[in-house]
Order: C-alpha cells, then structure tokens, then sequence
C-alpha cells in the first residue's frame, strides 16, 4: 500500500486566515473526507533561519515553540492535498516521503466522538410561554415541521416541554398533527376553539429533560434513547434555552460530517465494527397482497394501530404503499372524512360500516389501485450511513427495506437509526 507522509515543520505563531496553522490545517483534511491520519507535535525547544531561539528554559524564549504537523494517507490523496498544503504554510517547511504501509484500519463511527451539542443544535429555537392557549401551540407545530415545542419561563429558561403526545393526552387533540392539517378549515376552527381554554402549563411534560450545550453530541443522544425522546431543549452556563437538538439535527450531523466510507474502503482500509441496514431493520411489519380489498386494508391498520402498511405481490416484491392519509381520501367525496374521523373516533371499520357506500366501493376496489409507488427504499445489505442518508434527504420517517430481488424485507426508523449510530460508538 504505498502512502506518502506530508511533514510541516512551523511553529505556534504561524497562522492560516487568522487561525493556528495546525488548527487549519486539520480541518482542511477532514472537511475532504481523506483517508488520513493527522498529528501534532510541540517541541521542547527549538531554533529557526532566522536566528530565532525557543526554548522552555527562558520564559521570554518560550511564546514561540516549534511544531510538527505529520499527515500520513494514500499516495493519490497526498498529490491533491500537496498543493493546498503549501499555499497555507506561511512560515515554515513542507517535506513528503514515501512510506510502505503494511495495513491500515479503522473503527467506523457514525457520530464524530469531539462534536459538542452546541456545535450540531438549532440555535434560537421557537418556544410558548406556560399562559400560551393549546391552540395557539397547535398552530405553531401545524406551521412548522417538527412535533414538540419548549416552555420558557420570563429568564428564558425551559420549565416544561409540549410533544404531539401531550396534546393528545392532556390537551384532547383528537389526531396527529399530520392528520390535523389535512382538514378543512372550517374543522380546523373547530378543533382549536375546543383547544382555546387549556393553557399550556396544563398540558406540558414536566420536569423537562435538556442537555448543556457544551456536553459531547453523543452523550445527549444516549439521553434521548434513555427517556424515549425526540428532541432536548439545550440549555447554557445559566440555565437558559440556548437551543433545540431533535433526531433530525442528528441525523443532518452523520450525513456532513462522517468521512466517505466507501471511498476509504476503495482505498484497501478495513473498517471494524461495521453494521448494515439489516442489522437494525424491524422484520416484524405487516403487509397485503395487491389483489386486497381495500377494506382488507381498512381491518389491517385498525386491528395493528398502524399509519402505514406494505403492499406486496404474491412473491412479497414491494410494490406501493398505503397510509393513513390514503384511505381517508376514499372517505373525503362522501362529506366525511378526517372530521368524521375524529368526530366520532372511529376506526376505518366503523367508519366504513356507518358509511355503506364507501365500504361497498371498498369492497370492489383494491390495495394496487390506491397505492403510493414513488417509494425510496434501499436494500438490506446497504450501510446504515446510506440509510440515514436517503431518510435525511428525502425527509421520511420510515424506510422499507427490500432484498436485490426487490422482495419486501422489513423498515427502518428513525429510533433504530439512532440506536445504531449509539452503539456504534
């Protein structure tokens, strides 16, 4: 394996655009994703062409000791940085060598062990007071695309948390959020009014668990596992909200700045402890047959409390799914729909039967006719990163997972994703 080491020699004063050069030069080699190893040295003492002496003894001699910056990687990835390298060093010199590499490998992580919360959180976050009415809260998740708000005390510190679990529990929403904004305004209207009264001190999840904002970004994800969570309001020195960080922060931090496996792999690394999206998948999910009926359908999801069910061929080849949100546009011509849902909550059965004509045409329509099949999926033997990928980019919750034959497997969440970006630690 023929590799090349850079070796910059410089000292603690040189600079890059302001910053250390060391510093600089760091993160120039892990913002390219190379697949390089970096140290730095400091010297006890040392002298430069200019006549220049540091040494430890002197206090006065000591400001400016010298460095040495080693950069070792593959020997196609040291022509490419090379350059780059000898534009930054100012002050100092710039040696390559050959070096014979008998093995290299690595321990793959998902999440970088130096980032802090405070370097992957989203800063200013929107928050409610307690006094702040439920429907007021309703309506700024309804306008956003997150599921859960902080509640702030006059110092801005966070006193409680509202989720969409809250709301439902404590406040009576009578649906998701995601089927509250499928409704009508009229319904809408009508939902808040009822939700007008209750405030939310009422409502909140208290105490509420939040995370310092210089703690590592992994520690606040085994809390997050720990207590079940979505998100933690991030907190400073005082005690006050500084920020939010929810699984998709996460998961944006993974797709930036992890380095490009595959490309490392390219170049004859092992990776250690490597997981594949069928290490984490859930195998347990429910399916139906294109041929189904759509009130087979309508019995699949009441009976498994379930938002969204697979539909395969007689081979289990995926083919479409079918939500929530797509059954109850059957029931939306008839003067139904989402309301009559929530309404009366009932489940599809119920509904179907109240309604004759939806259920008879349930009865001759079918699974395959109905379906969604623009899906994104990905196959079992993908890296977990590539999962996290596509859900990020694609903004999904869940991910079906098929074999090379195309053969429904199983999904991947967002929680499982976590989880192995955790123990992969």
């Amino acid at each position: 394996m023929n590799y090349k080491v850079i070796e910059i020699f410089t000292s603690e004063n040189a600079r890059w655009h302001g910053k250390s050069i060391h510093e600089a030069i760091l993160e120039v080699v892990r913002k390219q994703k190379l697949a390089a190893r970096c140290l730095m040295t400091r010297a006890l003492a040392g002298c430069y062409e200019n006549g220049e002496v540091a040494t430890w003894k002197i206090e006065i001699l000591s400001f400016n000791m010298p460095l040495k910056i080693e950069v070792i990687l593959p020997t196609s990835q040291a022509d490419t940085l090379l350059p780059t390298i000898q534009e930054m060093v100012l002050d100092g010199i710039v040696g390559v060598r050959d070096l014979s590499v008998a093995s290299h490998r690595t321990q793959k992580h998902l999440l970088p062990k130096h980032l802090l919360v405070r370097d992957v959180m989203t800063c200013t976050p929107k928050t409610v007071s307690a006094d702040t009415p439920a429907s007021e809260v309703v309506r700024l998740l309804l306008s956003a695309n997150y599921n859960g708000v902080p509640v702030v005390d006059d110092a801005f510190r966070p006193i409680g948390i509202i989720t969409q679990g809250d709301l439902i529990a404590r406040a009576g929403m009578p649906v998701r959020l995601g089927l509250l904004g499928a409704m009508n305004q009229e319904n809408l209207d009508t939902v808040l009014q009822n939700l007008q009264a209750r405030k939310a001190a009422e409502i909140m999840t208290r105490p509420v668990a939040t995370i310092a904002e210089d703690q590592p970004l992994m520690a606040a994800v085994d809390l997050m596992l720990t207590r079940n969570l979505k998100r933690l309001p991030v907190v400073d020195a005082s005690g006050r909200l500084a920020g939010i960080l929810a699984r998709w922060d996460v998961f944006r931090t993974i797709t930036t700045e992890t380095p490009d496996w595959k490309a490392l792999q390219e170049h004859k690394i092992v990776l250690v402890d490597v997981n594949s999206v069928q290490d984490i998948m859930q195998r347990d999910t429910h399916t139906v047959l294109a041929t189904a009926t759509l009130e087979e359908v309508m019995r699949v999801i009441d009976s498994n409390d379930l938002q969204r069910v697979a539909v395969v061929d007689d081979t289990d080849r995926l083919l479409g799914m079918i939500s929530d949100h797509d059954l109850l546009r059957l029931f939306s011509g008839h003067k139904i729909g989402v309301w009559d849902r929530i309404a009366s909550r009932l489940t599809f059965t119920e509904m179907g039967m109240r309604h004759k004509i939806v259920m008879e045409q349930a009865q001759k329509r079918t699974a395959g006719q109905i379906m969604k099949t623009d899906l994104v999926t990905i196959q079992g033997d993908a890296p977990i990163e590539e999962a996290i990928r596509l859900m990020t980019t694609h903004q999904i919750k869940r991910l079906p997972v098929v074999d090379s034959d195309a053969k429904f497997k199983g999904m991947v969440s967002r929680d499982s994703l976590l989880r192995a970006g955790l123990d992969n630690r």
